[in-house]
Formats: structure tokens, sequence, C-alpha cells
């Protein structure tokens, strides 16, 4: 009545108008009221009316719900509610909408009691990543319990609950309340814990079977750790009460687990795994819903691999080879036989919902004209219903009777649908293309947390430096040396403490006795978290890098390292910092960062000086005290510690519990271990200490050098090669072991100790690590006599492994009568060695300690990630090969035992993987030829290296090795993995009074690093016909030539020519190096591949490669890439190694080179390489090829 009397006022012009409104928004409801239809049909009409779970077929027998399932389900119901909410003019339109949500709800809640009655599993399965005890993938849809057994199914599939997180956030987000108690949010950041791993936790993925093969392995999946980035990233930070929580409510994530997800997932894409090469799964990371690549140019490469590799006129293959419901595929058996692998290849599923991805994408993105392109596809593979319904089904198979026109012609013959219909996860993804297209729903009201802009470009940053005196002491030294600086106790209003008190306070996150969860049980924080300034209440809270705290591993005491390790940090965050306001990083000054005359350390004072320019390491940096940062630094709260709940009850104590750690942590600083070793009377490096007398070291007894005997280092013991050079050297021919003029001058001085007073009891070297009684009173004795680090060091490691560390010497405390234990004494050992910078007793008594490097597991990660093997452990002895990321406590227990009672070298491990690590995330281009890193290779090489530059035998260069610094440590590795060569030079006082490593002229440029691409040069510039006359008229003086550059010399020999200045015994060098490092040409396992792919077989030593290996897999598989290398590695001889590794190539090159089809020519039909020649069959004639 009101609405007519109003318009009886109206001119025509305002009614016209109202009438059009009326006309399109009847238009719009129409076309609203037909996806309601939809819905209800196609979506909601299996939804269960109890608990609102979605089952896994649409048949009345299904019994089992899937998570990934339900979750990607109720996506269209969740967008047709917001497009209702919108489009509502009628109370029946909200009461539509108000239904649709509370069927989310009640979706994802049910999903929630799902998991929330595994919280056991989820507890345990923080410490040990096992699949026994992940979370299961189904449940029963009435029950919500458990299905089916832990080893019955592959149920660790992180990429689900990492899917139900991220929708869990958009929809709480978007005003839509899940969550309903304390005790709920409290499991879900332990979910966040729970996948926060992802990066180094192999899963069986989005198609639950891991390896494609179907074997049960599990494999490290992009789209696991993409989605879970994604999560991480949406549920940081969020309220999950809405505007009705508070701090108690807020889910917290560690910023650097989130960037460890991201380093990993740029670093793998395009590939998916070991076994796939690519995967339609990548497409909802590159896209909607996660978001989870960051650069354009790796998101548009990942898109258009997936698209040229796996599209057809259906929908994508789900990866290459994929037999899941072929006409080949046996459907008795769950696996596959590796052979028949094969037999799918080009005749794979198509699945039509890769195009609903792919159309989102486009519609997310802007595009279009691409948009268009899938919404035309879709048309075309949807089918329709008598009711004028559209209908997405599971997939499309190629009919057994066109099978083979198939094989011939790949994508020619027509496909029938099969499988589910409609299929639940596809029919919703199209559903929400729908209702984007049309206009019901806008991109950002499915994307409330804006994941979509994740691509754009991020302003510059500026990192904040703050430079802090360790005391008073130091503060005076530096305002000496022209630095003006606070003090730590001084910094007000900011307190400063360690990084292990913020990982404390982390510690506290989520954790619920009553659902029995302990909270984050990572002790880790990197770089980003100590950037950030932290609110507690009124308090302001900052910390130091956790690599400045020595508590942890010996590398802080090694100023020069910190210093490196300071610059590369502020290189990382100007990459990766992605927060609100500036990082803030404190630079701590102590003692050990001045030189003995007070003067800072060199690189210290450099990187000051650098850091008043304004820019350090390619980053804008600001050189300021904390106050007058704080107003631009990033502030993090942390609330929750005052305001954590448990048990219906506010649990006060929480900062309480912070103060009384950092109290505790004050007081054991304060109260150090009473020293019970006797120390050197003089300061003076060169005054000489007390010694045990002779009769006293004779009467040591087995003592007597007991720590070289630990030793597994081996260098050149039984190489005629490097005998041979050894000899040509020392009978004074003029060159040295690396074909460089021998250098004039005195003897090289006695390596391993800083001075000879210092050196321990080596008067001999039993070869056995038995021990014949000795008075261990006399020991002690004795040990309180000396004042030899290196004496003491014996007599404690005697004690060590006779009598462990827990055993009480029952030596008297100087100040008080308290127990005093060999680990006591171990501490002390470590803590003077620290401070005195005697490396290898620092190393051997970090391994006594047990002492592990903080980042072991994250650096084993991202070598392994990188598609890098890693062996530990000396080779043909006990090398372990690690295939997978571990936990931090398991790999130290398998480095120590790989190397045994050899306490230096396991920690000279740990130095070198993190060293390798940090190589491969700045500097990428050095590992890119290598695939297996052999760690106990490395050392050995390493020390030989250092053996030629010092001319000295194998023991001394071990033992000069173990004395380097960390940061002598790291470059030396640098420079063998550049392939540059090395010298000595006495110390300059900028590393210390030890000879120091540095590098001369490259030997070689980077592009010829290894031999091979000398080689595959030569072979490029010669003739066709040449090259089949050497191989089939065996000139082994050609080819010799062609190794080495000359016509007519062998490996060795000198050549006048300019490009080649190359000298005695460095091409004998290079294949041993390029060989210890397993260094590969570029392509060499594709090639490979194709080779294998042409003949019958290789026959390598005693191991055979089969053709039928390019049955199981493709040439770009890593799987593929690892198989060989295995067979590669029998070869014990790195320099053969490399060697057979060049013949390969030959054979590869000549195929590719004279375009030969090996198949339908005498060449190659059967290639034998044995352990010293090589041997090709070619029309029943037999050529050899010998390789020196």
């Amino acid at each position: 009545m009101y609405s007519r009397s109003v318009s009886a006022t109206w001119d025509d012009s305002e009614r016209n108008s109202l009438s059009e409104k009326i006309r399109a928004r009847s238009n719009s409801g129409v076309r609203l009221d037909y996806y309601q239809r939809m819905v209800y049909k196609t979506i909601l009409k299996y939804q269960d009316p109890v608990t609102g779970l979605f089952p896994g077929s649409c048949t009345p027998e299904s019994k089992e719900s899937w998570v990934r399932d339900n979750v990607y389900a109720i996506l269209s119901v969740w967008a047709l509610s917001l497009a209702n909410r919108k489009n509502s003019d009628l109370d029946e339109d909200r009461a539509k909408s108000y239904e649709l949500q509370q069927r989310c709800i009640k979706n994802m809640r049910s999903i929630l009691t799902c998991l929330i009655k595994q919280a056991d599993k989820v507890e345990r399965f923080k410490k040990t990543q096992s699949p026994a005890d992940s979370l299961h993938a189904k449940y029963g849809i009435r029950s919500l319990k458990t299905t089916v057994g832990d080893s019955e199914y592959g149920h660790l599939q992180l990429d689900a609950i990492s899917l139900f997180i991220l929708i869990l956030a958009q929809m709480t987000a978007s005003g839509v309340q899940i969550i309903y108690t304390l005790d709920e949010v409290a499991f879900i950041q332990n979910l966040v814990f729970y996948i926060e791993a992802a990066y180094r936790t192999p899963d069986y993925g989005v198609w639950e079977r891991g390896d494609k093969t179907n074997h049960g392995q599990t494999e490290l999946n992009s789209s696991s750790i993409g989605m879970s980035k994604a999560a991480l990233e949406a549920i940081n930070d969020l309220d999950l009460f809405g505007a009705k929580g508070g701090p108690a409510s807020v889910i917290h994530c560690i910023p650097d687990e989130t960037q460890k997800c991201s380093a990993v997932l740029q670093s793998m894409l395009p590939r998916e795994s070991n076994s796939k090469e690519v995967d339609a799964a990548l497409l909802g990371i590159i896209g909607y819903p996660a978001f989870a690549v960051e650069d354009a140019d790796l998101l548009n490469l990942t898109r258009q691999t997936l698209v040229d590799k796996l599209q057809g006129r259906y929908g994508l293959r789900r990866f290459l080879r994929d037999g899941y419901r072929t006409s080949k595929e046996d459907s008795h058996r769950l696996h596959y036989q590796p052979w028949e692998l094969k037999a799918f290849e080009n005749i794979e599923c198509e699945w039509p919902m890769f195009f609903c991805y792919l159309m989102l994408d486009a519609m997310f993105s802007g595009n279009t004209e691409m948009a268009d392109e899938y919404w035309d596809a879709l048309e075309e593979v949807v089918v329709r219903t008598d009711d004028g319904l559209k209908l997405l089904p599971e997939m499309y198979a190629v009919p057994q009777d066109k099978i083979d026109a198939e094989y011939l012609e790949p994508h020619s013959q027509d496909r029938v649908h099969i499988g589910r219909l409609p299929f639940l996860w596809g029919q919703s993804l199209y559903i929400l293309c729908c209702l984007i297209k049309e206009g019901f729903v806008a991109c950002g009201e499915i994307d409330p947390l804006c994941r979509r802009y994740v691509t754009e470009k991020k302003p510059d940053i500026v990192v904040q430096v703050v430079i802090l005196a360790e005391n008073d002491v130091v503060k005076e030294k530096a305002r000496q040396n022209g630095i003006e600086i606070q003090t730590i106790q001084t910094a007000r209003p900011v307190e400063v403490y360690p990084a292990r008190v913020l990982s404390y306070i982390y510690g506290q996150l989520g954790k619920s006795w009553k659902l029995g969860l302990s909270g984050r049980p990572s002790h880790e924080v990197g770089t980003l978290s100590t950037s950030t300034l932290y609110q507690l209440h009124d308090r302001v809270i900052a910390f130091t890098p956790q690599f400045l705290d020595q508590e942890y591993f010996y590398l802080a005491t090694d100023t020069n390292l910190l210093i490196d390790m300071f610059r590369t940090d502020i290189s990382f965050l100007k990459s990766n910092w992605r927060m609100l306001g500036r990082p803030t990083v404190i630079l701590e000054i102590s003692e050990r960062s001045f030189e003995e005359d007070g003067k800072l350390n060199p690189a210290f004072a450099a990187t000051y000086r650098k850091c008043r320019t304004g820019y350090l390491h390619g980053a804008r940096v600001m050189l300021g005290t904390l106050n007058e940062f704080l107003n631009t630094s990033c502030m993090y709260t942390l609330q929750f510690l005052g305001a954590s709940t448990d048990s219906g009850k506010v649990k006060k104590s929480g900062e309480k519990d912070v103060r009384n750690y950092i109290d505790l942590l004050l007081l054991q600083k304060q109260a150090a271990n009473k020293a019970q070793l006797p120390s050197s009377r003089s300061n003076k490096r060169d005054a000489p200490k007390r010694r045990l007398s002779r009769d006293l070291r004779s009467r040591a007894g087995s003592v007597v050098g007991i720590i070289r005997r630990t030793r597994s280092i081996q260098v050149d013991t039984t190489d005629p090669g490097m005998i041979n050079i050894r000899s040509r050297q020392s009978s004074g021919d003029g060159l040295d072991q690396m074909g460089l003029p021998s250098p004039s001058g005195p003897p090289q001085p006695e390596l391993f100790y800083s001075a000879p007073v210092d050196r321990p009891i080596f008067t001999q070297s039993p070869s056995v690590d038995e021990f014949p009684e000795v008075e261990v009173p006399e020991l002690l004795d004795m040990l309180k006599q000396t004042e030899s680090l290196g004496e003491q060091a014996e007599i404690i490691h005697y004690l060590y492994l006779t009598k462990g560390l827990n055993w009480d010497t029952r030596i008297s405390s100087r100040g008080g009568s308290v127990r005093v234990t060999v680990a006591d004494l171990v501490k002390e050992l470590y803590d003077k060695s620290c401070q005195t910078k005697k490396w290898w007793l620092v190393r051997h008594s970090a391994g006594m300690l047990d002492k592990r490097v903080e980042d072991l597991a994250r650096a084993v990660s991202d070598l392994l990630v990188h598609q890098k093997q890693i062996t530990v452990g000396m080779p043909s002895d006990s090398e372990v090969t690690i295939t997978r990321p571990l936990p931090p406590e398991e790999l130290q227990t398998l480095i120590r035992g790989a190397y045994k009672k050899d306490n230096s070298t396991a920690m000279l491990t740990q130095e070198l993987l993190m060293y390798l690590a940090m190589f491969v995330r700045t500097e990428p281009d050095l590992f890119h030829d290598l695939l297996r890193l052999r760690i106990g290779l490395i050392i050995q090489i390493m020390a030989a290296e250092l053996a030629r530059a010092l001319k000295c035998k194998g023991p001394e260069a071990s033992e000069y090795l173990l004395n380097l610094s960390p940061y002598e440590m790291k470059m030396l590795l640098h420079h063998i993995l550049s392939g540059k060569e090395i010298g000595v030079r006495e110390g300059d006082g900028a590393i210390g009074e030890e000879n120091a490593v540095l590098t001369v002229a490259p030997l070689l440029q980077k592009n010829r690093r290894s031999g091979i691409a000398r080689l595959r040069k030569s072979i490029q510039l010669s003739a066709n016909e040449n090259l089949m006359q050497i191989f089939n008229q065996g000139r082994l003086s050609t080819v010799n030539g062609l190794l080495s550059g000359t016509g007519d010399g062998g490996a060795d020999g000198d050549s006048g020519s300019e490009d080649l200045p190359e000298k005695t015994g460095r091409w004998l060098r290079r294949r041993r190096l390029d060989g210890a490092l397993n260094r590969l040409p570029k392509d060499f396992y594709p090639r490979i591949w194709r080779l294998l792919e042409k003949s019958q077989g290789l026959h390598v030593a005693d191991m055979f490669l089969s053709p039928t290996l390019t049955n199981e897999m493709t040439p770009g598989e890593l799987k593929f890439a690892l198989h060989v290398e295995n067979i590669l590695s029998t070869v014990s001889q790195p320099e053969y190694r490399q060697l057979l590794l060049e013949a390969l190539m030959v054979l590869t090159m000549l195929v590719r080179k004279a375009s030969l089809d090996l198949e339908n020519s005498t060449v190659g039909r059967y290639v034998l390489l044995p352990q010293n020649n090589l041997s090709i069959f070619t029309g029943g004639v037999r050529t050899e090829m010998y390789l020196y």
C-alpha cells in the first residue's frame, strides 16, 4: 500500500527506471534460483543430515568421507550463501543465505570434530613426522571416527589439513564463525605446528599414493608444501572468534617456517615430486585457492608447463603415465609394476575439473580471453541432464577399442566420461566459476584475505641495524675504535634478550592439558622472527639473532664467520621480508670481537663502515638505536602469554613464567662453572706452559695419541696416480702437485697446533682402540698438573671413552665441594678451546658434548629439496645416504653413527652441511651440475687440496684441515665448489695467527669448471665422419687429443695452445675434484635416458642399466637420475668415475650429432663399460677405447 501511494507521485521517467530495475533484478533472481537448484540437486543432495559431511561417492552405500573432498564441496555452498546475502531483497533470500551459511558451519565443524578426536596423533606427529602418527584422511560419515587402520591407507596428506585451515581462515575473515571455544583454538594452533614442517615432510600427496607406482612410498610434494605455505600465511594473526575475540583466540605462525615452505616450493616448481615431473594438482597452488607462488615468472612457467605437458581436449591429466581408470589398468591390483607405466603413456584419463582451476585463475588475474577459452572448454565436457542441469564428470577415458589409434596419434580419439557423476569436488568448482562469471560473487568475496595479490611487487626494504655492546668494558673499547654505542643493559626502553628466550615464548603457544597438547615442539627461531620487536603489555622486547647464541654451537665464537652470516642475513631480509614495518637486526659486540691489541676485528670494522654508507650486501641499511627505530620497526604483540586459558580459568602466569626463565638464564650466565683445569700462568701465547714430565708421559700408556686414533680422514693412501705425482714433485722436477712451479723458500711450519708447546702427546700412533689398564687416579693427577690443552684433551678423552660423561671424577672443586663429572671437564675444555681459538679441540670437545648446529635439519632439507642427495661417513667404510628430510635429533644420531668415535669429523660434517645449505640458497649455480653430495669424500678432497698447497703428507693435511677456523673452512669449501685454486699465506691478523686459506687465479673459468665442457666443445667442432672414424677404427691418440686438447698427447700432456693453459697433473686433479663432487654435464640424465631408449642396455662395472627403466620413468624424473647415480657411485675412484661420464657423453653426443637411429643401425646395439675400458659392439665388431 505504501509503495503504491508513493509511486503515484512519481513522474513517468522515474516509473520507467523503477520498472527496468525490477526487471533486471528479476532476471538475476531467476539465474540465482537456477544455481540454488543446481547446488541443492548436485551438492547438498548428498550432504548427511546429521553430521553435514559429504560421501566419497554419490551412492547410497558410501559411508566414508574425505577431508579434502568435503572442503572443496562446501566452497560452492559458501559462495552461493555470499551471493544470496548480497542480492537479497526479500526475507526469503536472506533466509536462504543464512541456511546455506549454517550448512557450511556444520560441515566445517564436523571435519574439526573428526580431527580433534585424534589430538593425540597431532602431538606425536609434531615430534616424529611419521606416517603412522598422521591424522587420517577419511572418516565415517555418521560416526566421525576413523574407518581404516593407520597403516592400511595413505593418510599422511598435508595438503588436505592445510586446505582445511586455509578455507577456515577465509570463511572466518568473511564473517562466518566456525570456532566456538578456546580448546578448539588451541587445537587449531597445534594444527599449525602440524603443517609448518611440510617443507621437509614427505607425504602421499593429493592423489593419496605417494610415488606414482602406488607402492606406498611417501614423497616431498610441491602441492603439499604450497598449500601449507598458503594456510600458514592465511591463518597467521587471525582471531578465530572474529570481532568478538581477544588475544587468547588469535593464531600465531612463525614467519621463518612459512618462508622455508616458500623457498622450498620455489626451488621445486614446476616439478611436483621425485616421481612426477609435473602434476595438475599444482593448479590449485599457483591459483585459487592457495595463491602460494609469489614469483610471477615462476608462476607463468609452472602454468605453461602444466598446459603443455598435461592438457587435452577433455581436461588435464593428473600426471604423466597415470594409469588410474585407464583401459590398460589392472583394477585387481592397487599398485603398478614399474615396467608397465609405459603402457599408460598418451592414454591417461583427462580430468575436466582442472579446466575450472584454469578458469578461476584467469578470472582472478583479470585475463578475460583465457577465462572465455576455458569456459568454452567446460561447456564441451559438462553432461546435461533432462531438467537442464549441468554435471561435471570425474574424468574422460579412451575406450578400449580406440587405444591403438590414440597411441599412434595422441588426442585424436573421442573419449567417454567415467567415474563419479557428479564429481563433487569438480562440480563445486564449476558452480564457483559460474557464480563469478555471472557477477553474483566477486573474487574478493571468496578471497577476503586478499591472497590473490601475492605476486604484486613489494616495496624496497630498509634494514635497520642496531649495534650494542655486551658490557661497559666492550663499550669503552668500541669508543676507542671510533664507535659510539649503547650496552645491552642500557638500551631502554627496549629489553634485549637472546633468541632462545623467544623460542621459549613461542613454546607456550597451543598448550592444552585437556587435549594433551604441549605446544610448539621446535626450539629454532629464524632471522625473520628475531628481526621483529615484540610488545608484551607495557614492555617492548627485542632479540639478538640465533647465530650469536654461543650456547648452541661453537660457530658463534668465530667473529669472521659471524660477520659473514650477518651480511647473509641482511641480504636474506631484503629478499624475504613481507611484514608491516621495517626489520631491525641487533649486532652484539663482545670481547672476542677485538684483537689482542684492542683493535676491532677488521671484518667487523669493515662491515660497520659499509653500514655507515647506507648499503650492505646489496641491501639498504640504516644505523641507529632501538629507541630511534621504535616507530618504524615491525611490532608484534605477545598478549597471548597473559591470556591463555585452560580448564575455563584464565592463566595469568604466562608472563611470570617468561620472567622466571629469563632470570634463570642470567643466573646461569653469572654462575659459570668454577675452573677445574689448570690454566696458563701467562697470557702470552708463546710463553712456556707447564707440561707433563717425560716420566709421566711414559706412564700415560694408551692415552698417548688417543685423539688421533679416532680420526677417519684418509688422504691419498692408496692412489697410485697421486703417489706418482708426489714422487715426481719430490724428485725435484720443478713442478708441484698442481703442475705449478714449486715455490722456493723455507719449508712450511708444522701444522695443526698453534704452538709447539701445546701439542698433545703424539709419541706413538697405535692403530687399535684397545686400552690397556691405566691408573685413573694417576691420570687425574696428571690432569691437575699440566697446563697444555692438548695433554688435558688426551686425558679427558680417555675418561670420556672409558667412564662416560656422568662419571664423578672426585676432583675437589675450587671454592667448594661440588661434584665434578667428566661432562664438567669436557665443558670447561670446550670453553677454553673456544677462547684460545684451538679449532681442532673445539670440534673434538663439541663432539663429546653432543652439540648440534642450530639449523641442521633445515640445512639438510634445503639441500634435499634442491634435488641433492646427501651421504655422510667416509667412502667405502660406513657411508649413509640421506634421501629425505629428518628431524634434528635423528640427523644428529645418523651422523654420529656414520663416523663412529670420530667426534671431530662428525662436527665438521655438521659444519659443512650448514655451509652447503648457505651456498645452495645464495649461489645455486654452484650446484647446478651436482646431484649427490658425498660429505666424507668432500672432506677427503679438502684435505688433499691442503696437502697439495702445503706440500705435506695426508695425515698432516687432515689435522691442518680440522684446525681451520669455521670461516676458513667455509671459504675452502666454496673454493673447491667453484673450481678455484687455493694457497696458504701467513696470518695478517684478519683471520688469526694460523696459516690462512686464500685463492689464487682460478684454474679454469667457471663455464669450463668441468672437463666435460671442454670435451663437448671439441666434439662439436669435429666433423661427423671424423667422429665415426674415431670409434670405428679405435684411434686412441685422436680421442686422447680430444680429452686433453692435443692431437698426440695424453691427458697430462703439456700443450702450447693459448686456449689450453693446463699443465702436468691438472687434468688428473680436475677429474678427481669433479668426480669427488659428483659433478655432471648439463642434461646428462635425459641424455642417458635417450641412450637407453635407443639401445639394449648399459653395463657399468658390475651393474647394469636396463632399457626397461624408460618404461617406468620419464626423462625428467628425479627418480631416474637417482637410479643412474646409484650405478655411477659404485665406481669408487672419483677420477675414473669422471672419465666414465666423459665416455658416456661421447656416446650421447655421437647419437645427437650424427642423428643416428640406434635401433635400426649397426652402431650401439649393446654398450659395455667395464672397469678399465669402453667397448662398443658395432655390427658384431667390438671397438675398445681405453680410458687412462
